[in-house]
């Protein structure tokens, strides 16, 4: 079982990992990039003065039951003691449509319920400030209790006594209660009261909105979890998504591969609302394409490869010295330098992602000149840039190399401008377009081609190999079936699978060789096996890759390859991404199934 046995719940806002004992220990306020109020996740709990967790605890607890309502974000969680008491915790974030708008408020709920006999109980409320590095300072109130930090106050309205959860004082529960963590105002109704109603209307959002989904038949229950935790990783307020929720989770032990990914990634951004859009969740594409469209606006041709989730350019990375990292594996870091970075994939990215709304009927905003001519720009720079040295996919902070995947996005670029103009009519820029398209595929096609080796390779005049080299079909730069493509794979096979898992490359890095896996890339083999035909092989590697979540379905960024322990911020969007494309693919049709 992977160390990282957390749950999340969240509703677009603001989200929480709670472990397997019931503890809150994560959760940013007031948004995902926020002030870590709850950060035991990075520093864990070894005395009594520790804090920085949520905590209901039962006290003799002998025994643990937890699990996610069905097609819900909703954790359940049920404590026992020797003698047979019991406790039942329900923890979710309230998302649903009131008032003809969707509300989903800087709020988390916690429902304690007495399930059987006399149980005793201690809450602990302990948030932290400053990424931890004090309390947040405590105001009693009658009913509530204020919380202020540096960044956020916050409040938490309880009907249970005030006494107990303030000085922590245990407590025999008789009388069920309810916990509403949210914004510093005075809540409307009863507590109690409230927090059935917003969990009543919050199953009932989640359960509408997975009856619409379009999933494949096999591994639905495994789809619909993935789908639900893709979903909690957009910022409904500005439609950007997050890579992660955590940062400095690191890819492996000791190694100091320790990132903060709470920010938006153009590139994994287009793979999760390309995803959801598959599985008919269009209004996050929706959402995103408003986003991209408003950084388009500002970058003036020139495209770095994360924001912030409200859009803005800097996100200056720094470390946190007083927290000691994932069990012990510092550095944390918060911010992230790869904004500097040029990744010549970006302009691919943004267009890809905005080319929907040019061809999906489903979508309100239709694509119009306007909005083509502002890609245009994008394209120009893509056409500009594509053979010219960049960090790449995988972020390599201390060499420049022309690499395939970058060129082949710059490709993608000029591509999708050509067909996009032609669906506006447009035939003189779509020849345009399809002239430059035409250029840079010739050239990919002779430099990043090893002719000794036999295969593509990841950077031009090279002859190494990497994971992205597998989504050159997706991409739609050669076709499945292409005896190139074929080869390269039997190329990957050999040199960067291990057991059951594909390494992202196996050169050193400014880090030395990476010793964990990165999970979407054996999903992509997966892909690339279906694409050449030998789908039971992809089914039994699928099989053995859904084994690999933790007990709610959860995929991090990393694996160990030897253990099959989890690495690396989680949840990871890239790796939920990986097993829905994967399981679609897979899957026998609707039509067939009966």
């Amino acid at each position: 079982m992977s160390n990282l046995d957390l749950a999340l719940i969240g509703n677009g806002s603001v989200s929480a990992l709670i472990d397997s004992r019931g503890d809150f220990v994560w959760a940013c306020l007031p948004r995902f990039d926020g002030d870590a109020v709850f950060c035991s996740l990075l520093r864990e709990r070894e005395s009594e003065s520790d804090f920085g967790f949520f905590a209901v605890e039962l006290i003799g607890m002998v025994r643990v039951e937890q699990e996610y309502l069905t097609n819900t974000p909703v954790l359940v969680t049920r404590l026992y003691d020797a003698a047979g008491n019991a406790v039942e915790l329900t923890d979710f974030s309230p998302r649903f449509r009131q008032f003809g708008r969707l509300f989903c408020p800087m709020t988390l709920v916690r429902r304690v319920r007495r399930l059987a006999g006399s149980p005793r109980i201690t809450i602990r409320l302990r948030p932290a400030t400053e990424y931890g590095r004090r309390r947040a300072e405590i105001i009693r109130g009658s009913n509530h209790v204020r919380y202020v930090g540096s960044d956020v106050v916050f409040r938490v309205s309880a009907d249970c006594s005030i006494t107990a959860l303030v000085e922590e004082v245990p407590f025999v529960l008789e009388n069920d209660f309810a916990l509403i963590l949210g914004p510093d105002e005075t809540l409307q109704g009863g507590v109690f009261e409230v927090a059935r109603r917003f969990m009543e209307e919050t199953l009932n959002y989640w359960h509408d909105w997975v009856r619409d989904l379009a999933i494949p038949f096999e591994w639905q229950e495994e789809t619909i979890r993935a789908a639900i935790t893709l979903k909690l990783n957009a910022y409904d307020d500005t439609g950007a998504v997050v890579a992660a929720m955590t940062t400095s989770i690191p890819e492996a032990p000791g190694t100091t591969r320790n990132w903060d990914y709470r920010y938006c990634w153009l590139r994994d951004a287009y793979f999760v609302v390309n995803t959801l859009n598959r599985l008919n969740a269009t209004r996050t594409m929706e959402r995103y394409l408003g986003y991209i469209v408003n950084v388009v606006a500002g970058a003036e041709g020139h495209l770095q490869p994360v924001y912030q989730i409200n859009g803005r350019a800097e996100m200056q990375e720094r470390e946190i010295a007083w927290l000691p990292g994932y069990g012990g594996n510092g550095p944390v870091r918060v911010g992230n330098q790869a904004y500097l970075q040029v990744q010549n994939d970006v302009y691919g990215s943004a267009i890809l992602a905005a080319t929907h709304i040019f061809f999906d009927r489903r979508l309100e905003r239709a694509g119009a000149a306007g909005l083509f001519h502002q890609l245009e720009s994008l394209g120009e720079r893509a056409a500009h840039v594509f053979a010219e040295p960049d960090a790449g996919i995988w972020e390599l902070r201390g060499s420049a190399k022309v690499h395939t995947f970058s060129s082949v996005m710059c490709w993608v670029a000029c591509d999708r401008l050509a067909k996009i103009a032609q669906r506006l009519g447009l035939t003189e820029r779509s020849r345009y377009w399809r002239s430059h398209a035409e250029r840079i595929h010739q050239v990919i096609s002779t430099r990043a081609w090893n002719e000794k080796r036999g295969t593509f390779v990841s950077a031009f005049e090279g002859d190494a190999l990497d994971a992205s080299l597998l989504l050159l079909p997706e991409l739609g730069f050669v076709r499945p079936d292409d005896p190139r493509f074929a080869s390269t794979v039997g190329a990957i096979e050999k040199e960067l699978r291990q057991g059951d898992f594909i390494f992202r490359y196996r050169e050193a890095d400014d880090f030395g060789v990476p010793g964990n896996a990165f999970i979407v890339c054996t999903f992509w083999y997966i892909d690339a096996l279906v694409g050449l035909g030998r789908r039971e092989e992809a089914r039994a590697l699928f099989e053995s890759m859904l084994a690999c979540r933790n007990r709610h379905g959860l995929l991090a960024e990393h694996i160990d390859p030897r253990t099959r322990e989890q690495w690396g911020n989680f949840p990871q969007t890239y790796s939920m991404v990986g097993l829905i494309v994967s399981a679609t693919r897979l899957s026998v049709p609707w039509y067939r199934a009966f």
